[in-house]
């Protein structure tokens, strides 16, 4: 009997903490239901990964006043083991674009140029639509996409270099949408542009690289019309781009871990890029870095979206309000496109600002996709919050977009718990 006592009162004191341990984790979860809601995320976003589809991504959840959430998962270098964290940093593709026209902006701003000059008052040599030759693009037009420049098959097979210095010998060269080139063949930003824009240029295509449209008349993305306004805002402040950019966005907002190549970052910190699961990318730029090569951590895009935010909301610190509104301003209707997805919630070329993409269902920010990267950076302009997810492993199969949008739908569904 004394034995069955001794059982009893030990069950009762077992139930009694288990209670207690209860009871204060019920407690805690009242006390700081933001720590519980981050917890729960991390736990769901982790099951994500272990699908087994990516080596690695970031994400960030901000809204006009702060970061709420920022992670990172899987591996920023899968062969050493180095984890993916919100401080790994890894080039954005063309959510860089948006930088231009914060830039753009900021020259504005400055005196340095207007947004209905046209181009040729800044640089010295000639881009015109050979169809229209006496139709002036103006800065403006490069800046909504409706200059008429199409990016060509020239573009694509020149634009990116691997970086020297390089084992290439374990790495995929052959990425079958940009051809990686060796960087002997680097050439400076203008004259690559004068390549592929002017009459005389090496890479230069009458038939397919203009709209036969007037400028201004029509949608058409532009990576090459996105660097020639990153020439023009250099022509008209004399700064280069990525000086100006660090003056007048990155270091205003402490952007401290971002930059334009791998000199200008702490390259320890750069996540490898796969072609798949199991094979590296060489480590990449372009000669036309400003249209998709900005390396950032998730910490750092987390306060350039809040910056955003605040911009749009009228309480930015990079511009004054009237150039924010000018930003944020939707430039086109529906006869600048042939064609516009309306049901696509995160289509960013539904209309446009200045380098800033509009969806219909009411988002503002934008898309990036290059060799093994995939991006998006969005904000909701009715609750003031967003989101921002990028992988460095390419998702060409049907189950690799599924993921990526399985992971951005839980970073939307958990922002209004992590808003309070």
């Amino acid at each position: 009997m004394k034995h069955i006592k001794k059982i009893i009162i030990l069950i009762i004191g077992i139930n009694i903490c288990v209670s207690c341990n209860q009871k204060k984790q019920r407690t805690n979860e009242l006390q700081n239901p933001m720590q519980v809601a981050k917890d729960s995320l991390t736990a769901e976003l982790d099951s994500i990964y272990k699908q087994g589809l990516t080596n690695g991504f970031g994400v960030a959840i901000v809204n006009e006043k702060k970061t709420l959430y920022s992670n990172g998962f899987g591996w920023a270098d899968k062969a050493n083991k180095i984890a993916y964290t919100e401080n790994t940093i890894q080039h954005i593709a063309s959510i860089s674009k948006t930088l231009i026209g914060v830039a753009l902006m900021k020259a504005h701003e400055l005196g340095k140029l207007n947004l209905d000059d046209p181009i040729d008052k800044y640089i010295a040599f000639k881009v015109l639509n050979p169809n229209y030759p006496n139709k002036k693009i103006t800065i403006q037009h490069l800046a909504t996409h409706t200059s008429t420049i199409v990016d060509t098959k020239h573009y694509m097979d020149n634009a990116w270099i691997i970086t020297p210095n390089q084992d290439l010998s374990k790495v995929y060269k052959n990425y079958p949408y940009q051809r990686l080139n060796p960087s002997a063949t680097a050439i400076q930003m203008e004259d690559f542009l004068k390549e592929v824009l002017t009459t005389k240029g090496k890479y230069y295509d009458k038939e397919n690289g203009f709209l036969k449209h007037k400028p201004g008349d029509k949608f058409e993305y532009s990576n090459i019309g996105a660097t020639l306004t990153a020439l023009i805002i250099e022509k008209a402040t004399g700064i280069p781009f990525n000086k100006f950019t660090k003056k007048h966005i990155l270091q205003p907002l402490k952007m401290n871990s971002a930059g334009w190549s791998l000199n200008e970052v702490d390259a320890t910190k750069h996540s490898k890029l796969y072609y798949d699961l199991d094979i590296p990318l060489p480590f990449y730029t372009a000669i036309t870095y400003p249209d998709g090569m900005l390396i950032a951590s998730c910490n750092d895009m987390a306060k350039y979206l809040t910056e955003l935010i605040k911009g749009y909301t009228g309480n930015g610190t990079l511009l004054n309000k009237k150039n924010y509104k000018t930003l944020f301003t939707e430039y086109l209707s529906e006869e600048h496109f042939n064609k516009r997805n309306e049901r696509n919630p995160y289509n960013d070329e539904y209309n446009t600002g200045i380098f800033m993409g509009f969806s219909a269902k009411g988002y503002i920010g934008h898309t990036g996709g290059d060799a093994g990267v995939v991006s998006f950076m969005f904000f909701d302009k009715e609750t003031n919050t967003g989101r921002y997810l990028i992988r460095n492993t390419n998702s060409d199969d049907e189950k690799g977009p599924k993921q990526f949008y399985d992971i951005w739908k839980k970073l939307g569904e958990y922002t209004s718990k992590l808003n309070r």
